[in-house]
């Protein structure tokens, strides 16, 4: 065995201060990396280097089209109507929403209504991003439908009880939704009354 004519070395017993440097540059290391992220994702999508619907450089994306959307209704294969639409800015972005009114295809009866706002990025295909009013609701939706200053108005019929015919709605409510805080929050107005 060959003894060694060099001193001990010191990083070959570690010492609090060895590991309180260690510590020290890895955390230079981890708020370093944090401060390199990159911007916070959007709804929209922007990779493909045109410039966003909502920029003052740029027109505006037409409505979408509630033709162009299959839409979430259990129709037996009837099909489905669109039966009343509007179209606005609803979020504030620059670009127009469009909200569907729409029912399966039937020839009598009052079938229940499903309302849905319908938005598009870019050139992409329209698609629901909101249920205002659900189809099991069993309400369907009557002449007012209109959007105005970013908020959705209708006019629903509903039934008072299970007892009521499916062809005579006997309650009539004036809504609105308007996006707040990420959703639409419903309001009722001030002429809901029985029909």
């Amino acid at each position: 065995m060959q003894i060694s004519d060099v001193p001990d070395l010191a990083h070959t017993r570690p010492r609090p201060v060895h590991w309180l440097a260690t510590a020290t540059a890895m955390a230079s290391v981890v708020a370093l990396a944090g401060l390199l992220q990159p911007g916070a994702a959007t709804a929209s999508q922007s990779g493909s280097g045109r410039e966003a619907a909502g920029s003052p450089d740029r027109a505006p994306l037409p409505a979408p089209d509630p033709a162009a959307v299959d839409f979430p209704l259990e129709c037996a294969g009837a099909g489905t109507v669109v039966t009343r639409k509007a179209s606005g800015d609803l979020d504030g972005d620059g670009s127009p929403e469009t909200v569907a009114a729409v029912r399966c295809r039937t020839n009598s009866g009052t079938p229940p209504t499903g309302v849905y706002v319908l938005t598009r990025t870019g050139e992409s295909e329209p698609r629901i991003v909101a249920t205002l009013v659900d189809p099991k609701d069993k309400q369907s939706v009557t002449g007012d439908f209109a959007i105005r200053d970013g908020v959705v108005l209708a006019t629903l019929l509903g039934y008072s009880g299970p007892e009521v015919p499916s062809c005579c709605p006997d309650q009539e409510e004036r809504v609105s939704w308007q996006w707040k805080n990420g959703a639409f929050a419903r309001s009722e107005q001030p002429e809901a009354r029985s029909v």
